[in-house]
């Protein structure tokens, strides 16, 4: 089959335990893929690291994977994206050689300056600008920490990126970072520009050199270099976008944005949930928490708000972990897959509303739309006549309240809901969600909506399409699903459970705190580390 020259883009998106390479037509049809295992370490101290070597490597070989698959995909790459996974630090020094390994969002140990800096004057200014509350995933954070106890890291780097950045830095060999993560972290999502007082406010001010160029993929690309050409197998020249954070992209590619502006949600529900929506900037609602993230869209004008959970359907993972347990012990081996076919019958089986189940099942606690690194998971309303079934709806039930929690947070509730995710191929559970928010529910049938949502920054910046809005048009509005309407009856209910999960998300602080100390006394007399 005659193949014609750049009807191809590649999408890469490097999550924390794979590297992804997509390739699509210009009009967004999914060609094919290849995924490699990206690999990395804890520590007891709580760190998370990743090599940036490793990384870049894995890269390569996924786009090389790719070109096994995906006949004369060089001379066919009309352009490549990149995004990958938010926040953590990514240092580079001297000859563009790593600093260390990166540390990862899932990094802990700048806990204790988060405490600090949280606690001081300057952090409400800060969360004005950004419209981000502090966590220990963040780079601003974790710079600020580093500043504190690793100063020599800081001193031995000459640029702080993040995972996107090191391997836009290999691609092309430019130093450059995005308006999305720049901001939320270190700037201001108005201007899409860095702020001082946000720099100031974190103690970094005397390491404002480290921050890098800002470069928005929808406009400026960059040439593949020979160097990185002959690592990938794809043509040296070849134009490279600088994707958004994947988070973004992910929900970009399902349809975050799209019809009213501020009407429509994307919550991706897998082992974690975010939730985010596309407003204007001007119409940012900002809690007086100071919780959440404010993330730019690659639109003018306009922004993402974003609430994350730390746990999702770990949940039910949990729950139907506990069936397995039993029917082990009783010597019957039943596999994850057999336990999540029986779900809906469970359902089926149980009356809504009935309990009010925390779904905090993370040792990590919660991160929105409250943060709490001791917050745990719990029943609120068991009683004798309840059974498994009750129970694993309970649980499937406390992912909506979790969800209709975030979403209030960012003001009103959304019109309507894009899923994605784990979760979004079952029907009931999309019931349960759509009826916790009362909003229509509609899913993508896009199989790998981050890489889709970098490349279509790509189309854009190659001149594929005039803007963004036309893109999606054509990239993202055929594949959303029918509307399914929330049912009223499921509604009604929680909305009467709905103040249970809340007073109980806020009366039970003391009793974490509690339970916190008890693991950690207990940890200290046994010689264990607590968890």
């Amino acid at each position: 089959m005659l193949m014609s020259e750049n009807d191809i883009l590649i999408g890469i998106d490097s999550g924390t335990s794979v590297i992804k390479a997509v390739a699509f037509t210009l009009s967004g049809q999914q060609i094919d893929s290849f995924a490699v295992p990206n690999r990395y370490a804890t520590g007891a101290d709580g760190s998370a690291t990743q090599p940036l070597d490793q990384t870049w490597t894995d890269c390569a070989a996924a786009l090389r994977g790719l070109g096994a698959r995906v006949e004369n995909l060089a001379a066919r790459t009309a352009a490549i994206a990149v995004t990958a996974q938010g926040d953590g630090t990514w240092l580079v020094g001297a000859d563009n050689a790593p600093v260390g390994d990166a540390w990862l969002w899932l990094d802990a140990r700048a806990a204790p300056t988060v405490a600090d800096l949280a606690a001081g004057p300057a952090n409400r200014a800060r969360f004005e600008a950004t419209g981000t509350g502090l966590n220990t995933c963040q780079q601003g954070t974790q710079m600020a920490h580093m500043d504190r106890h690793h100063r020599d890291l800081l001193d031995r780097a000459e640029v702080a990126l993040h995972c996107k950045d090191w391997l836009y830095l290999n691609l092309t060999g430019v130093r450059a970072t995005d308006p999305s993560e720049a901001s939320f972290t270190f700037g201001n999502f108005r201007t899409r520009q860095y702020d001082a007082g946000v720099i100031d406010a974190l103690g970094l001010s005397h390491r404002r050199g480290l921050l890098p160029e800002i470069v928005d993929g929808t406009m400026t690309t960059h040439p593949l270099t020979a160097e990185a050409a002959a690592q990938t197998g794809l043509r040296a020249g070849t134009p490279v976008s600088l994707g958004y954070v994947d988070m973004v992209m992910t929900a970009l590619g399902a349809g975050v944005h799209g019809g009213a502006v501020g009407d429509v949600a994307c919550s991706t529900v897998g082992s974690t949930g975010v939730h985010m929506r596309a407003v204007r900037w001007q119409d940012v609602h900002l809690n007086a928490e100071g919780t959440g993230y404010v993330i730019c869209l690659p639109v003018p004008g306009v922004v993402t708000q974003v609430q994350t959970n730390m746990a999702a359907t770990l949940n039910i993972d949990w729950a139907l972990g506990l069936a397995a347990d039993v029917l082990r012990d009783f010597g019957q081996e039943v596999t994850h897959r057999d336990l999540v076919a029986r779900i809906e019958g469970w359902l089926a089986q149980s009356r809504p509303g009935q309990i009010a189940y925390l779904p905090y099942i993370s040792d990590a606690g919660e991160r929105g739309p409250f943060v709490n690194a001791k917050a745990r998971a719990g029943f609120t309303g068991l009683s004798l006549t309840h059974r498994y079934p009750d129970v694993l709806r309970a649980v499937v039930e406390g992912l909506g309240h979790a969800m209709r929690d975030c979403y209030t947070a960012m003001g009103a509730l959304p019109g309507e809901l894009r899923l994605t995710g784990g979760a979004a191929r079952s029907r009931a559970l999309r019931g349960i969600l759509s009826a916790a928010i009362h909003a229509p529910v509609r899913v993508s049938a896009r199989e790998e909506a981050g890489a889709a949502g970098a490349a279509m920054m790509a189309a854009v910046a190659i001149g594929a399409y005039p803007d963004m809005d036309a893109c999606i048009a054509e990239w993202v509005t055929p594949l959303l699903g029918a509307t399914e309407a929330p049912d009223p009856a499921l509604m009604a209910a929680y909305d009467r459970i709905f103040p249970a999960f809340t007073a109980a998300r806020h009366g039970l602080v003391p009793a974490w705190d509690a339970l916190a100390a008890a693991r950690h006394d207990t940890g200290a007399a046994s010689g264990s580390t607590p968890a």
